[in-house]
């Protein structure tokens, strides 16, 4: 889709393993590496404007920014394990891993001022069509798009290490002490370059503006413009739309986050087993996780040379064309804004984020968290063999000890300035685990639990904007920002499981599950107290102001629900005849509810679960030859975007099916190939879309066609 992008791509990996020394030392060794393409082609919506049409409300696309993505993912990844045994009860186990990630993304597109009426773009109502409440077809006037040629690019380095040593006693007792260490440098480069037909400045807008017209409709909107976007002659590096908001034009904009994330990890544990009697054996152990990561922003406006407002593109950058035709939009220039840098006619000017200087918006985006947990667990095995069959399972108890503190910025007037703050708390944790196996093939399990799942720790960050809202008598402390004092979502758990195996592999599993939500995060306000901060600004004003104010920020919030069955079938058909013998199908289907309480106690869902999800696949194997097909269904769900300025918004992401297959030929002893295995294998073979929606299902905002493999 865009100009040096790839087509095809490959997989390599090799291991060795080997033992020495009389089958006492062991090594494993393994290393992969991946060049692989992915084209991504989009339409993307800013959202759709209310207007009016013959006094009846519809709605109108309100703007577009859609591209078409190449990227080209390249990852090295080496690991070793190696495994000493002295004497039999005691064995050493040290394994080291080392992955190298490079994600380098080209994003091409056009974003286009549209509906909501910025920018000076009009609405022509002279000929329009409205169906369901949407503009379906109409023109917009004096629109001035602007070209973009962005970058994103993911470089990271992972490390990883452990050492473990395991006694196995000859008495029932049983030892081990594990050691973990993994860190992740990691960054996140996101490069726009904005070009365009001229400079917007503060004054007056210069530059051609076209009419367009566009058709809206289940695919999104397909767009037929009075310019040509592909004439170098007439597209300059600028500032299309006044997007710096002065008289020096930004041409772009340069976002690098550097990031560090590194963990420690201790476990001990002792088991001791009996010999018979229904209680199989008791463990004890504790673990001990401390865990830091840092984020550290570095910003700059992309800009032009010596004060230029617009410049145009050298013919010696300019690459192929990118097509944008399914968007009606046709070619566009293209080049790549890290070479127009590299060689001076784009310039950064580095945003500062430190110092008296400092640029707020990106200081505030700086923070550590720090993160340590100990775990106090205590567990009891049962196995009890009854008349009918075998009971088997567990129960225990988890005691979580958690110390999260968080250093960032505050934001007083008088300055930037650090502060640390956190939280120290406790989580116990019962659980129950029973399984009965009965001679005729009948499982059933039953479990329950208290369950805690932590939350993201940027979160928890500490990087708080504050100050006083007079339009509340007397004055309140109003902020935004992270939460250092944010805890764990939190639930009871039930589960139920009924399974029959049958024949040489079939089975027929039925799961019903519950759980109780006890606490939840969202993003709301609450309250705050501000004692240990400056005061704010015009605090003297106000001489009575509480320290207790309010601050925006991800809460904990009132609980829900969340429950559902699935069922899961496996079925060779030689059950059935053994002239079947290789046939069968396996699948299954889940139906999921969800309700949670927001910040503001509306009841909404939990984003990411669909009511429905099927998979089945029928699939051959016999013979060394072997076939499947397989398809998955999932309905509707609530999902979470990025939205402007990287903010999270949830909208509605469509139903899909996916279709892939697999063909395959395993070569049979004693033939010359033998241990020799080749298959062909395609997925999505029907090009399914991913497809999201806002207020209404023909308000398509995201249409993307990530094709098929």
């Amino acid at each position: 889709l865009n100009a040096g992008s790839k087509e095809f791509g490959y997989r390599v990996n090799g291991t060795f393993v080997d033992q020495f020394a009389d089958d006492t030392l062991g090594i494993s060794l393994a290393a992969s590496y991946v060049d692989e393409p992915y084209q991504l082609q989009e339409f993307n919506a800013w959202g759709y404007a209310g207007t009016q049409v013959n006094g009846q409300d519809a709605a109108l696309i309100g703007g577009s920014k859609s591209y078409v993505t190449s990227t080209r993912l390249k990852r090295l990844g080496v690991n070793g394990t190696l495994q000493w045994q002295p004497m039999p009860q005691l064995t050493f186990t040290v394994d080291g891993f080392y992955s190298n990630f490079d994600d380098d993304q080209t994003k091409r597109g056009i974003e286009l001022p549209l509906g909501f009426g910025a920018f000076g773009t009009t609405f022509n109502p002279a000929n329009f069509t409205v169906e369901d409440g949407l503009v379906t077809s109409g023109q917009f006037d004096n629109v001035r798009g602007v070209i973009r040629n962005d970058v994103f690019q993911r470089k990271a380095d992972l490390y990883s290490g452990g050492f473990n040593a395991l006694w196995d006693g000859d008495d029932g007792w049983t030892a081990f002490f594990d050691f973990g260490y993994s860190r992740t440098d990691r960054n996140e480069l996101s490069l726009e370059s904005y070009s365009g037909t001229g400079f917007n400045g503060p004054s007056t807008g210069r530059g051609s503006a076209a009419t367009i017209g566009f058709t809206s409709g289940d695919e999104g909107t397909v767009f037929n413009p009075s310019l040509d976007y592909s004439d170098p002659a007439r597209i300059f590096l600028t500032d299309p739309l006044g997007w710096g908001g002065g008289a020096i034009p930004q041409a772009g904009y340069s976002n690098n986050r550097i990031i560090e994330d590194e963990l420690f990890q201790f476990r001990g544990e002792v088991e001791k087993e009996f010999d018979g009697g229904f209680l199989r054996s008791v463990q004890f152990g504790m673990n001990y996780t401390t865990r830091e990561k840092s984020l550290t922003p570095d910003e700059a406006f992309v800009r032009l040379p010596n004060g230029a407002t617009e410049v145009a593109i050298p013919s010696q950058f300019l690459l192929r064309a990118t097509d944008l035709t399914y968007l009606g939009l046709g070619p566009i220039v293209s080049y790549d804004p890290r070479e127009l840098i590299a060689a001076g006619i784009l310039v950064l000017e580095p945003r500062v984020a430190t110092g008296p200087n400092a640029a707020n918006d990106v200081l505030s985006k700086s923070y550590t968290v720090n993160e340590d947990l100990m775990t106090l667990y205590l567990q009891a095995n049962i196995e009890q063999e009854l008349a009918s069959g075998v009971l088997t399972g567990n129960v225990g108890v988890q005691g979580i000890n958690t110390v999260q503190n968080s250093t960032g910025f505050i934001f007083p007037a008088a300055g930037p300035q650090r502060l640390t703050l956190g939280d120290d708390y406790w989580d116990v944790l019962p659980s129950a685990n029973l399984s009965l196996r009965l001679n005729s093939d009948w499982v059933f399990r039953v479990a329950a639990a208290r369950e805690i799942m932590r939350p993201r720790l940027d979160d928890t960050r500490l990087s708080i904007g504050y100050g006083i809202d007079n339009s509340v008598p007397g004055g309140i402390i109003r902020g935004g920002g992270g939460n250092p004092y944010l805890r764990p979502y939190r639930a009871n758990a039930v589960d139920f499981n009924i399974e029959k195996y049958f024949g040489t592999g079939g089975v027929v599993a039925l799961q019903l599950f519950y759980k109780d939500i006890k606490s939840y995060v969202f993003n709301g306000r609450f309250a705050f107290d501000y004692s240990s901060f400056p005061p704010p600004p015009g605090s003297a004003a106000y001489p009575n102001l509480s320290p207790i104010g309010t601050l925006d920020a991800p809460i904990n919030t009132g609980g829900g629900d969340l429950y559902g069955a699935e069922l899961a079938v496996t079925l060779p058909f030689d059950t059935f005849s053994e002239a079947l013998e290789g046939f069968g199908i396996t699948g299954g289907a889940s139906y999921t509810k969800t309700k949670i309480e927001d910040a503001d106690g509306n009841e909404t869902q939990i984003p990411g679960y669909s009511k429905w999800v099927v998979n089945g696949t029928a699939y051959f194997e016999r013979a060394g030859f072997n076939t499947r097909v397989s398809a998955r269904y999932r309905s509707t769900f609530l999902g979470d975007f990025t939205g402007f300025g990287g903010s999270p918004v949830r909208r509605t992401a469509l139903d899909e099916t996916i279709i892939d297959a697999q063909i395959g030929y395993d070569f049979q002893d004693g033939t010359a190939l033998e241990g020799l295995s080749l298959y062909l294998q395609g997925q999505n073979l029907t090009d399914q879309p991913f497809v999201s929606t806002g207020a209404e299902r023909n308000q398509v905002v995201d249409y993307q066609l990530y094709g098929r493999r």
